[in-house]
């Protein structure tokens, strides 16, 4: 059986590059970058290497990135760093926020250190943006935290945009990068962003390592040691952050060829969803290639059994895609995107998601496998 993994918005297969370069600090090079010898004093370099690296290609100062386990941390680290040491009273978001973010704004607001509103959204998860510049100015000097690309229908926002209306208003910006980071070009330089994330597992890095950017000086979410020049304790992953960089570097250097790759397949995957599938209904704007990242496309099959049993028929037939979120599977209450663009809906939904390996073959395998499960399902 051949399998087909489009469930890249999850995670993505380590680069065979990244492993090799990795491997040599997993065996020889072990010393803590704390420590003052040799061994330590050589990871530590390392590290800075890496930070040197990931800085360059923001277009950023090596002292505004900072490492952590990934992207959940850094979403904390920011906004309870914001909330509790930063003065920041009020936070701007959206209802359909990754709930590393949702989940951390509701629990500040529910210990009563801010206060939340949420922005505006059009009938497919688009952000209002004249809402938000009327909420920036009813609320200036607010945290505003709204995701580059939403991780379950692909939805972009205008993050320049966005960052002038919270310039203008004497807001700052935090924005959950973790789906466009190595798949868009972030120049931060000519961009006003003042919060970033990104996790190395998102662009084909390893596990258990990611980053933040702070244009301004952040508390410690994780205490406990001077790490990360005092804002994140505990013993640097070396092998990881190593591996991060180099993944970012690839990315980087490869982004061109595989946004024109993935966005053909996006659009191979769309047609080929709706000559076979003819009442699927598109999520968000995810098939619309201007409004959305070039890697999802989320569908709902309108009058079919639950996600989880097409998912599981799926599985069986060797295709590999997700239901939503990873961060959110087997959850009761299903998607808290899905539920707020269709509250109440029964209907399955199925989100793909395309890697830089993918080939035509696949999709069209992916969309066949689907078709028949999906017409015997309805009996036809």
């Amino acid at each position: 059986m051949n399998k087909v993994y489009l469930d890249n918005a999850a995670t993505t297969a380590l680069d065979a590059r990244v492993l090799e370069l990795m491997l040599p600090y997993l065996q020889n090079t072990y010393g803590n970058p704390s420590s003052v010898h040799g061994y330590g004093r050589e990871a530590r370099t390392l590290i800075e290497k890496a930070r040197r690296k990931v800085a360059e290609l923001l277009s950023v100062s090596p002292s505004e990135i900072f490492f952590t386990s990934g992207a959940t941390e850094s979403n904390n680290t920011i906004l309870f760093g914001n909330v509790l040491h930063n003065g920041i009273k009020h936070i701007i978001t959206s209802p359909i926020e990754h709930h590393a973010v949702l989940h951390t704004v509701q629990y500040l607001e529910k210990m009563g250190w801010c206060k939340v509103s949420y922005v505006k959204l059009d009938p497919k998860g688009g952000v209002d943006l004249e809402d938000l510049e009327n909420q920036t100015k009813k609320h200036p000097n607010s945290l505003v935290s709204l995701m580059h690309a939403n991780n379950e229908i692909g939805n972009l926002i205008d993050l320049a945009l966005v960052a002038n209306i919270c310039k203008e208003n004497q807001c700052l910006l935090h924005s959950d990068t973790v789906q466009t980071i190595g798949q868009v070009k972030h120049d931060l330089k000519n961009t006003p962003l003042d919060f970033m994330v990104g996790s190395a597992h998102k662009f084909y890095g390893p596990k258990g390592v990611g980053f933040l950017y702070s244009k301004n000086p952040i508390a410690p979410f994780i205490h406990g040691g001077a790490q990360e020049r005092n804002v994140r304790g505990g013993t640097e992953n070396l092998h990881g952050i190593i591996g991060l960089a180099k993944a970012m570097e690839i990315s980087y250097a490869e982004m061109e060829a595989n946004q024109n790759r993935t966005l053909y397949l996006k659009r191979l995957l769309i047609e080929s969803l709706q000559q076979n599938i003819p009442d699927v209904v598109f999520n968000g704007y995810s098939n619309d290639v201007e409004k959305s990242i070039h890697k999802i496309v989320s569908i709902t099959l309108p009058n079919s059994q639950n996600s989880d049993l097409i998912l599981f028929s799926l599985d069986i037939e060797g295709i590999y895609v997700s239901g939503g979120s990873a961060c959110t599977s087997g959850s009761l209450i299903g998607s808290h995107v899905l539920n707020e663009l269709h509250p109440g809906s029964e209907n399955s939904v199925l989100r793909f998601s395309i890697g830089k390996d993918n080939t035509e073959e696949e999709i069209l395998n992916a969309v066949a496998v689907l078709q028949k499960i999906y017409q015997n399902n309805q009996g036809k």
